[in-house]
């Protein structure tokens, strides 16, 4: 009853999780609540910001409520979530437009007008200078902070009239909590616009700046990974049922907090997340850039390490699209009915294969154009058979990743700890270690590691435990091993799978 907890937001794609987190990492309790992106015909991808924290600040209510939860236990606020999206904010922390989420290519235009040429879609004189000092670049689709911001600064003059800051959603929220516009080279890892050779360099590059045309004035200032912003603000406190002693560290991606959350926070440990998106990462020692596959050493957990960043922009979403698609006038399957269901169909999904390209991809191959689909459909195809084919090809796809990050790591990458939504299904787990060929661990309440990363990440700050440590205060996982059976089947998909995406690129293309 007396244990330090820390109030732990993770700002997913598909809404916010709050909850409560002691500084061992024990998930106390927690909620979820969905929200609405809007999407429309040239491109835009919005989320409300106003209705995060209305969300939040409800969840925050009801957990404070809870009558073993006093005040005084909840000793920080850690923010962790999606990133390379877009909030414009005023001086005072409240938005002053929607956030352009990483799914917005309004930009497109103006991104490959300060980026773009013949090689690979880039001019190799204004690239270079990103690869070299931040690692990474910004993209020629406008899907990442660089073509936000200069879509708001040359589309929405209203908006850009009221705003201070441009900021990431954690850092977002960070300021809502204390009132304190802050930033971190990892939080504004996906703008390229610090100089990550030095990471306690805590300021933004004048030469990127230059080349893209954005005045730093807008970008929050940099501040220590990890580090305490401030305190939780007197009205916020009131309101929610904290502290004004709380403290507040620095917002974190949810790359980050689901290294610590699975415990692979030593040099090489490797997870594989299986969220609305999904990536395979691991710590890394030095910066490094692979840029045809789209992978990146960038800021890690501490201001002297790195951390591999790579994306594949549809993972478990995938079978939330198909339930979907499935849900006709009565209520659509739950997902633990469906991964049931897929297991009544046979490894290989009696030949029906699913490409989880719904909204392009990045890893390994940068193509906004390119589209999913299932090939191999028949009239003996069941619907146990598209959802197998769906849970094989998201796995597939992840396949197709792991030998380049594994070329950019140096060494083969196992054992892969599994978290996110889908790894919460056993028969997902057991598909993934088949597919990739790997012994998979599944991570503890999968679900939530992203919240237990975080609340660690502000138990390290606050000195309770050390960040080498926080690998051993979780319960092992189940391990999965891959299946001998069924290891030619899936061998060959793996060799499919590269055929897939040669066989689909044009087609996808020309229709787009």
């Amino acid at each position: 009853m007396s244990e330090e907890l820390c109030l732990s937001i993770d700002l997913g794609t598909g809404g916010p999780k709050v909850g409560l987190v002691s500084l061992d990492g024990d998930v106390l309790d927690y909620e979820l609540h969905p929200v609405t992106t809007t999407y429309t015909s040239d491109g835009g991808a919005t989320q409300d910001p106003e209705e995060w924290w209305a969300l939040i600040a409800d969840a925050t209510r009801r957990l404070m409520d809870r009558p073993e939860v006093s005040k005084e236990r909840v000793r920080a606020v850690a923010v962790t979530g999606q990133y390379a999206s877009t909030v414009p904010v005023d001086a005072h922390g409240l938005p002053t437009g929607p956030c352009l989420m990483w799914l917005d290519t309004r930009g497109r235009d103006y991104a490959r007008g300060v980026i773009g040429g013949p090689i690979e879609g880039y001019n190799p004189r204004k690239i270079l200078p990103f690869v070299r000092k931040s690692g990474g670049g910004p993209s020629p689709s406008g899907a990442d902070p660089i073509g936000q911001i200069l879509y708001l600064m040359n589309r929405e003059p209203e908006i850009m009239g009221a705003t201070t800051w441009m900021m990431e959603p954690v850092d977002y929220l960070t300021m809502r909590f204390t009132g304190v516009a802050s930033a971190t080279h990892a939080s504004r890892l996906a703008s390229w616009l610090t100089d990550n050779r030095a990471l306690t360099h805590y300021d933004y590059d004048d030469q990127l700046l230059g080349i893209v045309g954005i005045d730093k004035r807008f970008l929050p200032p940099l501040q220590p990974i990890g580090s305490v912003v401030g305190t939780v603000t007197r009205d916020v406190a009131e309101r929610l049922g904290l502290s004004t002693d709380t403290v507040v560290i620095t917002g974190v991606p949810d790359l980050h907090a689901a290294a610590i959350g699975s415990g692979a926070t030593g040099m090489y440990d490797t997870h594989v997340a299986l969220s609305t998106t999904s990536w395979i990462s691991c710590p890394v020692p030095q910066k490094k850039t692979d840029a045809i596959h789209s992978i990146a050493a960038v800021p890690g957990l501490t201001n002297d390490s790195y951390l591999i960043i790579d994306n594949q922009e549809t993972g478990a979403k995938s079978l939330e699209w198909l339930r979907g698609l499935l849900a006709g006038p009565n209520e659509s399957l739950h997902y633990d009915e469906m991964t049931t269901l897929a297991a009544t169909s046979a490894p290989g999904a009696h030949g029906v294969l699913f490409t989880p390209w719904l909204a392009g991809e990045r890893s390994p191959i940068g193509n906004k154009h390119l589209r999913g689909g299932f090939t191999n459909l028949s009239l003996t195809t069941s619907t146990a058979d598209l959802i197998r084919a769906v849970m094989e090809g998201v796995a597939a796809n992840s396949a197709w990743l792991l030998p380049y990050v594994e070329k950019f790591a140096g060494r083969e990458l196992a054992p892969l700890r599994l978290l996110g939504g889908g790894a919460q299904s056993s028969a997902w787990c057991q598909i993934y270690a088949d597919t990739l060929a790997r012994d998979v661990e599944q991570v503890p309440e999968p679900m939530v590691a992203q919240l237990r990363g975080a609340a660690l990440l502000a138990a390290v700050n606050l000195g309770r435990h050390r960040l080498d440590d926080v690998a051993g205060l979780r319960a092992p996982g189940r391990t999965f091993t891959p299946n001998p059976d069924v290891a030619e089947l899936y061998r060959v998909r793996r060799k499919q799978f590269p055929t897939l995406y040669t066989r689909d690129k044009k087609w996808s293309r020309r229709v787009s």
